[in-house]
């Protein structure tokens, strides 16, 4: 990916993020700790005043930013978790293409946070997500489509995991933290590359 298209990719991700901050804490709270929101708002703040006012020639050093930055102030799974992705990703963002990238991102989550498919975690929205962009087939419909899928899922792996039957039916916040994160990728024509 061109370094400009992470930038702008990273920037409209915050500004999902920011935009659903309050709803994201929502999601979280009957399920885990209730701060995802404002975790999550307060690492990507800190990512875009890392990113502010520098000039970038390479995505490999966005992504290592964004993820340093989101290691260092996102407290809970959220942090390490993305934090880890991001930093997969900018290990090949310079060599590989975008589907090469995510997948790289999404190892790291797996290895990170120890989940698979089908235990209510953003693993479920990564997982199809590199699949679709493998297919040629990302739409931003379907993103949207996979977190709400979470819903029907009991969480066996992180926070919500504590809370077993009773986390059926409420919809995962790093699945859908997700989502907003690969809708940002698709508006900004990140797909175009």
């Amino acid at each position: 990916m061109k370094a400009d298209k992470v930038l702008a990719w990273m920037t409209l991700f915050n500004d999902k993020i920011q935009a659903n901050k309050d709803y994201l804490s929502e999601l979280d709270t009957p399920i885990g700790d209730g701060d995802h929101g404002g975790n999550m708002a307060r690492g990507m703040a800190a990512v875009m005043e890392e990113l502010a006012g520098k000039s970038y020639q390479q995505a490999s050093h966005i992504f290592k930013t964004v993820g340093m930055q989101l290691l260092s102030k996102v407290g809970g799974a959220s942090g390490p978790l993305y934090g880890s992705a991001f930093i997969g990703m900018s290990k090949v963002a310079d060599d590989e293409r975008l589907v090469e990238c995510l997948q790289a991102g999404l190892e790291m989550i797996i290895k990170r946070g120890k989940a698979n498919p089908g235990e209510k975690t953003m693993v479920d929205v990564w997982t199809p997500v590199v699949a679709d962009l493998q297919a040629g087939l990302l739409k931003v419909e379907a993103i949207q489509a996979y977190a709400e899928k979470t819903k029907d899922l009991v969480a066996s792996k992180g926070r919500a995991s504590y809370v077993g039957e009773r986390s059926l039916g409420h919809l995962d916040p790093g699945a859908y933290s997700s989502a907003l994160l690969f809708q940002a990728l698709v508006e900004v024509g990140g797909l175009d590359d």
